[in-house]
């Protein structure tokens, strides 16, 4: 690939080549341009600034040292003339420009497309990132009032328990209020006897005595000390309660992994960790490592 010398107008060797033909590969002045436009057969060539471009010198065939200037579209090579009528004979050609310019034209689709596509995917992928996040929120929102409902029955079933508690103990703290008032009542009745057995010590000995000392007598016998009864006693037993237990009280919810499609290089696979007795034995390795038994160590 040869490169060219200069850049003076290889048309008329005298001005400077401004521009840059891309099908001749040949530097032209402004003038040399004008004239190579109205050629019909090169009307359509493009020009580029020379100060733009590096220009190289044209493919040779290696079999007959010609430029190629066509494209054997069997064989998917760039041929030059010899090739056409020679080993190519028969065989579909087109020119090398046109095939250059159909494929810079598919490649800036080609591009196009996927550029377009890719845009469209990222637009997708962040509408649905925002949806994901809203729906996330919902159901954070759902588990935070289904704890706030469970949180007022656990308040209220504490609430009615205490009232229980307190209702219950207050019956049997009345019960052992009137077993003692009416123990406070045999004391008093007896506080009475006493007194009268005192009274009686400073009368005489007679007749009258004796009647109110056998009066006194069974008055004592109907006199009754009810025992101490069995006392009511209280006791609170906690269940065991795990962090699961809690959790079933609460609904469930369940949120689908991301699926890739990706092809190529550029998605794979991780690798899963391996465990400290694997080894990963590839075929020219085989045989150097030494391996552990799970079961018998």
């Amino acid at each position: 690939m040869a490169q060219a010398a200069s850049k003076t107008c290889e048309i008329c060797v005298s001005a400077y080549g401004s521009q840059y033909c891309l099908e001749c590969e040949q530097y032209f002045c402004e003038n040399c341009k004008t004239f190579h436009k109205r050629q019909t057969v090169t009307k359509n060539h493009q020009f580029q600034s020379s100060s733009d471009i590096i220009p190289e010198g044209k493919s040779k065939c290696k079999d007959h040292n010609e430029d190629v200037s066509f494209v054997c579209n069997t064989c998917n090579v760039a041929v030059c003339s010899s090739c056409v009528t020679g080993s190519h004979k028969g065989h579909a050609f087109s020119k090398l420009m046109d095939s250059i310019t159909q494929l810079k034209e598919k490649n800036t689709k080609d591009l196009r497309i996927k550029v377009q596509e890719a845009t469209q995917n990222i637009k997708t992928m962040e509408e649905s990132i925002k949806a994901f996040d809203v729906k996330v929120e919902v159901v954070v929102k759902a588990i935070t009032e289904e704890g706030t409902k469970i949180k007022a029955m656990v308040d209220k079933c504490v609430a009615q328990m205490i009232a229980s508690v307190k209702d219950q103990s207050r019956t049997e703290k009345n019960k052992l209020t009137k077993i003692m008032a009416d123990s406070k009542m045999d004391l008093k009745a007896g506080s009475d006897i006493g007194n009268k057995i005192y009274e009686l010590e400073k009368t005489r000995n007679d007749g009258q005595l004796l009647q109110s000392l056998q009066k006194l007598t069974d008055d004592i016998a109907k006199l009754t000390i009810e025992p101490i009864p069995e006392f009511p006693n209280i006791q609170y037993t906690a269940k065991p309660v795990i962090d699961n237990d809690i959790k079933q009280l609460f609904g469930i919810f369940k949120i689908s992994e991301v699926r890739t499609q990706y092809s190529g290089n550029r998605e794979k696979e991780l690798p899963k960790p391996k465990s400290d007795d694997e080894q990963e034995m590839k075929p020219k390795n085989q045989g150097k490592y030494l391996l552990r038994c799970e079961v018998c160590g």
